[in-house]
């Protein structure tokens, strides 16, 4: 699974393959190239799959058994995969000039042969800007992913490195790469907070499938069964659906339930019905175009009409009217929704929490989400409160997680460790909860009351003891130190600029 380097420290597989196969990328965005390399990944986990279940087959001939029957593959829930896509021919072409059009034929082919995949797999294979000899070798790549003892286990192996390319794609597009993924560490620890074991998980603004993957690792971990989930998810955009079909199939988690239509989950819910014992979801911050003014009267709006000009409190209200009696959900909104007072949004957060709906709040660090600087914070919403019914637990995670690179903060496994044993310490009657200074903070409703329904944690949870010695002078002179020197870089960067500028003029003159 990894190899040393120069340092004799391991590199994990899927480090080494992003490494090779972003070289092979070259002049191509990298969000045109996710489609390329994530489509051939899938493939060969669908071929593999197919292949086990073919050679089992031919050895049960004698039997009756038909391995060209596609009916033996549905029946074992596996793909039926036609000798034009099957990994092996694939590689016999794979240094041909036409590999490309090989590859969009195949992908045709399963499409024809799978309904459930209609629409949903890549056919980019034959653009003019795609080498084919750096095809042939993306091919050679991925093929050497599962080989030998790791065959049998290379569903596995294939969906994690799918994983992790969904989230090197993601940093690697920056801003745009946000809107189909969300940060790994914030996935995992609102599926550990609310520890979706058995029922119907609901993500009515689903991405890449990033939250129904991981519910599917927790009840794994957990030792539960994953047949006791059933997974229910809307996307609007229908490139970043097809990366979930995918996703969840390369899982083996059935995805009929995944719909994908343009017109969103407000004006079109494909779900209307459904009441799901877990939500777990992050859309988009303070979305203004979101139709509101079209939907004045709808009925999901239980505790106040949101403001048409920011969807945070229609997405809560979503959230809820989707719940079931004993449902609860756990969702990533925008830090200002926890004091916004802009039409009508302080009422309706004071409705929310007069109802007793409200359960936890999380204040999130800086730099955690790639497609937005605003800073974010978690909500946990929970229908019929056993216990603490006129309490709100407010954690503050602010100076928690480390930096990976200047733009992007990831919380550790330690960090969701304390978050989750905090929350879960609180909700059991059985344990012994103690408030931290600094960190978090049980109130009782009146006094969320007394502080105008106001949900941010720093105003519940105070300052840490180490902190009560703060030093301002020393804090504002450091400040003031890194700002000059921002300053100083900014001034020299566009003295660069300028010298450059005028050696283009003097050329062309």
């Amino acid at each position: 699974m990894a190899k040393k380097n120069g340092n004799t420290t391991e590199e994990p597989l899927e480090k080494q393959l992003w490494k090779t196969a972003d070289k092979l990328r070259k002049n191509i965005d990298a969000a045109e190239y996710k489609h390329i390399v994530l489509g051939l990944i899938f493939l060969k986990y669908i071929s593999d799959a197919f292949e086990e279940l073919y050679a089992k087959l031919e050895a049960e001939k004698a039997q009756g058994a038909d391995p060209e029957d596609k009916d033996e593959y549905k029946a074992e829930n596996v793909f039926f995969v036609p000798a034009v896509a099957r990994w092996n021919f694939l590689l016999s072409k794979a240094k041909q000039p036409t590999i490309g059009k090989t590859i969009d034929e195949a992908m045709d082919a399963v499409e024809k042969e799978n309904p459930s995949l209609k629409g949903v797999l890549p056919k980019v294979y034959a653009r003019q800007n795609l080498d084919p000899v750096s095809l042939g070798e993306l091919l050679d790549l991925i093929g050497n992913i599962a080989l030998g003892d790791a065959k049998a286990r290379s569903a596995d192996i294939l969906g994690h490195v799918f994983e992790y390319f969904l989230g090197e794609f993601a940093l690697a597009e920056g801003k745009k790469g946000g809107q189909f993924y969300t940060p790994r560490s914030v996935v995992e620890l609102l599926v550990e907070m609310l520890e979706p074991y058995k029922g119907r998980v609901f993500d009515p603004c689903c991405g890449s499938g990033g939250m129904f993957v991981q519910s599917e690792k927790f009840v794994k971990e957990h030792q539960g069964k994953i047949n006791d989930i059933s997974i229910y998810g809307q996307e609007s955009n229908q490139t970043t659906w097809r990366l979930a079909k995918m996703n969840l199939a390369i899982r083996g988690l059935e995805s009929s339930q995944v719909i994908w239509n343009n017109e969103g989950s407000f004006l079109n819910d494909a779900h209307k019905d459904l009441k799901s014992d877990y939500i777990i979801a992050n859309p988009p911050f303070n979305v203004s175009d979101w139709s509101g003014d079209l939907l004045r009267k709808d009925g999901r709006w239980q505790y106040g009409v949101p403001p048409s000009g920011n969807a945070n409190y229609a997405w809560i209200q979503h959230f809820i009217y989707h719940l079931a009696p004993n449902g609860q959900a756990g969702f990533v909104l925008a830090k200002g929704s926890l004091t916004s007072k802009t039409s009508g949004e302080g009422k309706i957060r004071k409705s929310l929490i007069e109802a007793g709906l409200i359960d936890c709040i999380v204040n999130l660090p800086a730099k955690l989400f790639l497609n937005t600087q605003i800073p974010a914070s978690l909500w946990f919403v929970r229908r019929n409160k056993t216990n603490r019914k006129r309490e709100i637990l407010f954690i503050d995670a602010r100076n928690m997680g480390h930096l990976i690179n200047r733009r992007t903060r990831v919380l550790s496994k330690e960090d969701i460790q304390r978050i989750t044993d905090t929350y879960h310490n609180w909700r059991n009657p059985d344990v012994d909860y103690e408030d931290i200074k600094g960190f978090c903070k049980t109130a009782l409703l009146e006094e969320v009351k007394k502080l105008d329904y106001v949900l941010t944690p720093g105003r519940y949870v105070g300052l840490a003891e180490e902190e009560d010695d703060f030093d301002f002078n020393e804090r504002f002179t450091a400040l003031k130190a890194e700002f000059e020197n921002q300053l100083k870089e900014e001034a020299e960067l566009n003295k660069r600029i300028s010298e450059n500028l005028a050696k283009i003029e003097l050329k062309d003159e």
